[in-house]
């Protein structure tokens, strides 16, 4: 009985002790990324802080559309917004090493190798999204509310009203471009099939041409623009969806054999 007892409290004390460690190595990992946002946003902002505001205001000083700031403090912050979200995107490789070095340990070789392959398809789907989004969708949308304004009232914009449509403009594209590795992740879990993608084809099809005629000026060139790359990732999914077997078929076929 004695021993049982003591073999009892070696399993809490060693899960604790487990746990604990856990709780450390988080707490590096987040200190680890924090410092290096930390320190690339303060190189960013004493070196490239007009470049990157420049870069973000082009579009409107192409079309000639005046930038005001309705606050004492709003170009400060709008140019210190800039700076943090280049900051992050610059840090990602450390960021993502940080999170392989956390999770790493539990991992399995096989699943470690398909770690980075995931972590490094979503980054570069991220930056192709917001890529696309400015350089071929942002300048319709410019195009669209200036237009829509025009002869109505004068454009003068805030900065920080054009920054937050900017983030919320190009960020959403970035996300949509994950669409691929969100769907191959659900198929390995047994949650989406191929039946489900047919089906699904047409009700997204529909989704995917209001969005574009929302987005875009009312001109047919400008909304397949947009169309045509929201139906191609929605090809590549199901197509990723057809070649991936569940993990629960994976693990039947390997105890059969």
């Amino acid at each position: 009985m004695a021993e049982a007892n003591a073999e009892t409290l070696d399993e809490k004390s060693l899960k604790k002790q487990a746990l604990i460690e856990h709780i450390y190595a988080l707490r590096r990992m987040l200190i680890a990324i924090a410092a290096t946002v930390a320190i690339t946003f303060a190189v960013m902002f004493y070196q490239m802080s007009g470049q990157l505001a420049g870069f973000l205001l082009r579009p409107l000083v192409q079309r000639g559309i005046d930038v005001i700031a309705t606050k004492v403090s709003e170009s400060l912050v709008m140019q210190m917004k800039t700076c943090l979200v280049a900051a992050v995107i610059c840090s990602m490789p450390m960021i993502i090493y940080q999170i392989w070095d956390f999770a790493a340990p539990a991992l399995y070789p096989r699943e470690r190798r398909g770690f980075w392959l995931i972590f490094l398809s979503m980054l570069l789907l991220f930056a192709m999204g917001i890529v696309f989004a400015y350089l071929f969708v942002f300048p319709l949308a410019i195009d669209l509310f200036y237009e829509a304004g025009h002869g109505v009232a004068v454009s003068m914009w805030s900065v920080n009203d054009y920054f937050n449509f900017v983030l919320g403009f190009l960020l959403p594209f970035g996300l949509m471009f994950e669409l691929p590795v969100v769907v191959f992740l659900l198929a390995r879990g047994g949650k989406v099939t191929a039946k489900a993608m047919n089906r699904s084809r047409k009700y997204f099809l529909l989704a995917a041409a209001v969005v574009a005629a929302i987005l875009t000026p009312p001109d047919v060139v400008s909304q397949v623009m947009l169309l045509i790359p929201l139906l191609l990732l929605y090809e590549l999914s199901a197509l990723i969806v057809r070649l991936v077997k569940p993990r629960a078929a994976r693990q039947d076929e390997t105890a059969r054999s």
